[in-house]
């Protein structure tokens, strides 16, 4: 079961990265061995990237530009009942993989980067609602650590989104569920 589940995030990533192959242009990094054999997807080159139709709504100001992409390898928004519900906000959980190495995107939200601890937090701009699954996303910027990878980073986009949402029915106060989701970061500066 744990190779076929390691050939499916594989054929995940490969399609998720593919389908971000079209408007932004490519982006790369110098990627250790290791790195490369983790990114070893479908794709012709899964660092390659580049972002189709993205909604008015959720774009970042004109003049941005993007400085890496990365798809969810494994991740989860966790609710929190509240009310007899779940209908609040969720908190990440996710691993990501792409144009810089790995990012570990956790509550803040924060992204960090593995390879080189840079760190940044952001504020959500705007969304864009996509049926069955969560919002497509613009956040903004709001803090950074570091000098790596991210550390240029003044907005971000979360694209190409599936799964997540808030689980439906009644629950008991307290209790916390965690929702599989996928979808591409796209980091931008300006």
């Amino acid at each position: 079961m744990f190779n076929s589940k390691r050939s499916r995030v594989r054929a995940a990533a490969g399609v998720g990265m593919a389908a971000v192959v079209a408007a932004v242009g490519a982006v790369t990094f110098n990627a250790s061995a290791a790195e490369q054999s983790a990114v070893a997807v479908s794709a012709p080159d899964g660092r390659a990237v580049s972002i189709p139709g993205i909604p008015a709504a959720i774009k970042p100001p004109q003049g941005s530009k993007p400085i890496g992409a990365y798809v969810v390898a494994s991740g989860t928004q966790t609710y929190t009942c509240a009310n007899g519900s779940f209908a609040g906000a969720s908190v990440p959980e996710a691993q990501l993989i792409g144009t810089g190495g790995r990012v570990h995107h956790f509550a803040g939200p924060s992204w960090q980067s593995t390879r080189d601890g840079s760190l940044v937090k952001a504020a959500k701009e705007a969304e864009s609602p996509r049926a069955g699954t969560i919002a497509e996303l613009l956040l903004k910027v709001t803090e950074k650590s570091g000098s790596g990878v991210l550390s240029k980073a003044t907005y971000i986009n979360r694209l190409l989104t599936s799964g997540g949402t808030a689980p439906a029915g009644t629950c008991v106060d307290g209790t916390k569920k965690a929702v599989p989701y996928g979808a591409v970061y796209v980091f931008w500066t300006n």
